[in-house]
């Protein structure tokens, strides 16, 4: 019991961090539609504080559905030549902007937003990762180009401070080449 008390702190104050953040109000899926580069990433799950160093800038492309769910794709070219990728099905919920779904690669429940989003130029995301009793967050800078202004890179970096991201934990990627057409 004494054990479980703080496990259960830790997860309320996680999903009170997610609650306050709100999508944004206007949200249209289908302005996110095509390839995003990934810009910014910030959170302070172990296996990127493992991984950062490595990390390199990939590709996404954000696919509305009919029912206004969101298929994501995202791909990496990794140091050796081969792609890392992954792909995910965002399922809408009752608030625009907002999207749950679960890893394929990890299990995890996510609940992510689209928190700031200029269809032409950037998303701001942000999203609480759950599995069992850890929650962690995670907040993506995309582009629709390779480079942002500084102004944009502040904002994710202040948002990120924001929600408990130490500031050691958020990278700007630098570029990489893109992944073949799978």
């Amino acid at each position: 019991m004494v054990l479980l008390l703080p496990v259960l702190g830790t997860l309320l104050c996680a999903f009170m961090v997610s609650s306050e953040v709100a999508p944004q109000a206007d949200f249209n899926v289908q302005g996110v539609a095509g390839k995003w580069y990934l810009i910014g990433f910030a959170t302070n799950a172990q296996w990127f504080v493992n991984h950062k160093a490595s990390m390199k800038m990939g590709t996404a492309l954000f696919t509305p559905t009919a029912d206004g769910d969101l298929d994501m794709s995202y791909g990496s070219l990794l140091s050796d030549g081969s792609c890392w990728r992954m792909n995910n099905l965002a399922k809408k919920t009752d608030m625009p902007g907002k999207f749950t779904y679960t890893s394929q690669r990890c299990g995890s429940v996510n609940d992510m937003r689209m928190v700031d989003v200029k269809y032409d130029e950037y998303i701001l995301a942000h999203t609480v990762k759950s599995k069992g009793a850890d929650s962690t967050v995670v907040n993506k800078l995309y582009g629709r180009g390779v480079e942002l202004s500084a102004d944009l890179l502040e904002k994710f970096r202040q948002f990120s401070l924001e929600n408990g991201i130490l500031p050691e934990n958020i990278v700007y990627l630098p570029r990489n080449a893109e992944c073949p057409a799978a």
